[in-house]
C-alpha cells in the first residue's frame, strides 16, 4: 500500500480580523498559482493514486482541489487531517481505509511530519514539510504505525522541475 503525504500549498498569514476562524484562511494566489506546477509534477510521479484524503480546513481542500485539477480523485475531507488531532488517531483512520490503490492526503504541519514520524516507527519526527512539499510511504499490506518505509521526500521546487 502506498501513501502519499502532501502539505497545503503556502497560504496568507494567521490574521485574526480577516479569518476570525483560522480554519476558513485560504492560500494566496501566488501558494496557488505556484502549487498548480508542483501537482503537475506530484501527479506524474504518483498518477495511480485511488483516493485523495483532505483536512476540512480551506488552504488543505484548496489545495486538495488543485491536485484533482492536475489529475488526481476529486477529494474527499477526512476530519481526522485537521489541525491539532493526534497523529495516532490518523494514522488508526487511516488504518481502516479498504482501497485497491495509492492514497494521498493533504493536511498541515506540525501533523504531516508527527504521521510521518509514526508510520516510519520513529519517536520524534526528523524533518518538516515545507508548504506544496509531499512524500511517499509504502506499506507490505495496510498503511499501519512502524510499518512504513520511506520512498521518496520532495520539496515543492523539486515537484515543480518533474517533467
Amino acid at each position: 500500500m502506498k501513501l502519499i503525504l502532501v502539505r497545503h500549498a503556502v497560504a496568507f498569514e494567521r490574521n485574526a480580523k480577516r479569518w476570525p476562524d483560522d480554519s476558513q484562511r485560504p492560500l494566496t494566489k501566488r501558494g496557488a498559482e505556484k502549487f498548480r506546477k508542483a501537482a503537475a509534477g506530484l501527479v506524474k510521479l504518483c498518477p495511480d493514486v485511488a483516493l485523495c484524503l483532505t483536512s476540512p480546513f480551506r488552504r488543505a481542500s484548496r489545495t486538495a482541489k488543485l491536485l484533482a485539477q492536475a489529475g488526481w480523485p476529486v477529494p474527499k475531507v477526512l476530519p481526522e487531517l485537521e489541525p491539532g488531532v493526534d497523529p495516532g488517531i490518523v494514522a488508526s483512520a487511516l488504518a481502516k481505509l479498504k482501497t485497491k490503490g495509492p492514497i494521498a492526503i493533504v493536511g498541515h504541519e506540525p501533523a504531516l511530519s508527527e504521521l510521518t514520524a509514526i508510520l516510519l516507527g520513529h519517536g520524534k519526527p526528523t524533518f518538516e514539510y515545507k508548504k506544496g512539499g509531499a512524500a511517499s510511504l509504502e506499506f507490505p499490506h495496510v498503511i499501519a504505525q512502524d510499518e512504513g518505509r520511506l520512498k521518496w521526500f520532495a520539496t515543492p521546487k523539486l515537484l515543480r522541475e518533474v517533467r
